[in-house]
């Protein structure tokens, strides 16, 4: 994809910027004698995805749950999770260190095991690699490692701890990825002010904010503030040249900018994150919206990336793009159904399997609250771990979810609620342009 193409460059030239995450450049440097193009990081995260899995059937099955093992791994073959597998990328990484990272802890948890220091500290590299992978990646593995962790022991002080730790992952990354990296800043942290900015003046058009009436004008003529994603806004065929002005201001002036916006406007501000919200969980949307299915061709380079010539392969991102398109595709669907599982997951959080499944909740569940405030695109990617944890979650309660006659017609009831909206949603509304170029461009709404 374009951020493979574009990670690639710098990994051969040296020159790092932060706007994708430097770890995995770096990383990549140090793999790149073993192999050319992206065989090495590839390598690296099936063998990572494959691990995990495997460690979660097998201790599943060493239990006596061989139907919670043949469901695990029913969903490590996943055509939509394999599919994005094969995409060398920052989410794919996310992905596969932390299906590692938890398949080491379950393995000896699930058999009540003391975990080695020698596995504790792999869980730990494991971890901090993934936190650093991804940007919003802080939000998913903090709350696993508190849950996972014995101490604290009582949930006030386990929510503090997560909270600050977080605050204090959020501050120092930019410090780890500019000193301890290399990268230089490309203003990739102008992106969500930025977008929220737009969208609140357009919005607001009488506002006093910081674009001025003819910015203001601009955006909403050229359709530039879309829920789908920001890119229209830096795009230089669409607002690029709208918001050079605000792109060029100080970052911290930037936030207080937004800050003062927001507030001054917060229904129009909630209104715009929520639908950003349903857009990037793909419930209530237009029909063939793009960036779900897994690719297949490599993005046009120079570089030597090609795309795969197996039938195979070809094959099987159909079966994604299939599977993608069903309410097993849709970041909603798993959301819902990890709210509802979670007051299963809480009564059993003293027993091995119930402890592990309340981590995979509050580490996806969170992640996927914080796309309400912190999300400018709606690729269905910056999804797959959340996913994966959420069914994860289900298959290892699956044995006693403790849940009632009522309690299991309120959750049917809710997930049909939330499957018959985004049918509905589907079939009713506009299909929706079938390229990147068509999304910038497309009319808003």
């Amino acid at each position: 994809m374009y951020d493979t193409v574009a990670q690639y460059g710098q990994m051969l030239s040296g020159e790092v910027d932060d706007w994708h995450p430097p770890v995995m450049v770096r990383l990549w440097q140090l793999l790149h004698p073993l192999a050319p193009t992206t065989a090495p990081m590839f390598v690296v995260q099936v063998a990572l995805y494959a691990l995990g899995f495997a460690l979660i059937v097998a201790a599943l099955m060493r239990n006596g749950r061989w139907r919670a093992g043949l469901s695990a791994a029913v969903l490590a073959l996943s055509p939509l999770l394999l599919g994005w597998q094969m995409v060398v990328l920052k989410d794919a990484q996310m992905l596969g260190a932390l299906l590692a990272a938890f398949g080491i802890v379950a393995h000896y948890r699930l058999d009540e095991r003391r975990i080695p220091a020698g596995a504790i500290a792999v869980v730990a590299s494991l971890l901090t690699y993934a936190t650093l992978v991804r940007a919003n990646a802080v939000f998913s593995t903090v709350p696993l490692v508190i849950l996972l962790s014995s101490r604290p022991r009582s949930t006030l002080a386990r929510g503090l701890t997560a909270i600050v730790a977080t605050l204090v992952v959020l501050g120092i990354s930019p410090a780890i990825n500019h000193r301890l990296f290399g990268a230089s800043s490309s203003g990739v942290a102008k992106a969500q002010p930025l977008f929220d900015l737009a969208a609140i003046s357009v919005a607001a058009p009488a506002s006093s904010g910081p674009f001025t009436p003819l910015e203001r004008a601009q955006l909403a003529a050229r359709h530039c503030v879309k829920d789908f994603f920001w890119d229209p806004i830096g795009d230089p065929t669409a607002c690029g040249p709208v918001t050079a002005r605000l792109n060029g201001q100080d970052e911290v002036d930037l936030y207080l900018e937004f800050a003062r916006s927001a507030a001054a406007h917060p229904l129009i501000y909630a209104v715009h994150r929520l639908s950003h919200w349903n857009s990037t969980e793909r419930w209530l949307i237009a029909p063939n919206l793009p960036d779900a299915a897994p690719p297949l061709e490599a993005e046009s380079n120079d570089l030597g990336l090609v795309s795969p010539s197996s039938p195979i392969a070809a094959a099987w991102q159909d079966a994604a793009a299939l599977e993608a398109t069903t309410p097993l595709g849709w970041p909603v669907v798993w959301t819902i159904a990890g709210l509802l599982i979670l007051p299963g997951a809480w009564r059993r959080r003293n027993d091995p399997a119930g402890g592990l499944a309340l981590a995979l909740l509050a580490s996806a569940l969170t992640l996927e609250a914080s796309f309400v405030v912190v999300s400018i695109a709606s690729d269905l990617r910056y999804h797959l771990w959340s996913m994966a944890a959420l069914a994860l979650a289900l298959i290892l309660l699956s044995n006693d979810l403790r849940v009632s006659r009522r309690e299991w017609l309120a959750a049917a009831a809710a997930v049909s609620l939330v499957i018959t909206g985004g049918m509905i949603a589907r079939a009713s509304l506009p299909r929706a342009p079938d390229s990147y170029e068509g999304m910038i461009h497309a009319a808003s709404g």
